[in-house]
């Protein structure tokens, strides 16, 4: 079969291979494109993301894809799920905002404290050093759907890199034979 494909590619003259490569530029162009007018519709530098641990089970579960917005204007609420950035952390976590802390200031700031459904403590131990509170600026998104176990395609990629290498393998190969 691997051996028919290459023949398939040899085949090929330069301008119809030429023409697979430009197809297969004009898809990943276009999925930058649908990623970054989501990011511009939802408001959040990430609108979708994948759940990386139990932490928040029973409520979603290891694999399970959220979507997410992060509008401004929209106050933070107790029970709300969020994901949200800790410095020094490079994957966003998500929990659920366990209790609100208001400064009568002129500011009217808001700051919120968070906790996985599925731990015994908040999570003050896994903000930055000296951080007790989180703002809306170290938030990514707040959770407004989700389908359950769509990311563990995203899982296994990262925890196996030999998989994730297949896959990107057999999709470069079939957009290069694959004739219409």
């Amino acid at each position: 079969m691997l051996q028919s494909i290459f023949d398939d590619v040899r085949r090929m003259n330069k301008r119809q291979f030429l023409y697979q490569l430009l197809s297969f530029g004009m898809i990943v162009s276009s999925a930058l494109m649908i990623w970054k007018g989501l990011m511009v519709v939802t408001g959040s530098e990430s609108p979708i993301v994948v759940v990386l641990s139990g932490s928040m089970e029973p409520a979603f579960h290891r694999g399970d894809l959220l979507f997410l917005t992060n509008y401004q204007d929209e106050p933070v609420r107790v029970g709300e799920i969020v994901v949200f950035k800790v410095e020094g952390r490079d994957i966003p976590i998500v929990h659920r905002v366990l209790k609100l802390h208001e400064k009568g200031d002129q500011n009217n700031t808001v700051k919120f404290l968070t906790k996985g459904d599925n731990n015994s403590v908040d999570d003050r131990g896994l903000y930055a050093p000296g951080q007790l509170w989180l703002t809306h600026k170290d938030v990514v998104g707040r959770a407004r759907g989700f389908l359950p176990y769509v990311g563990m395609v995203t899982i296994y990629m990262n925890e196996y890199p030999k998989f994730k290498y297949a896959v990107l393998a057999c999709l470069g190969l079939y957009v290069l034979v694959h004739r219409e």
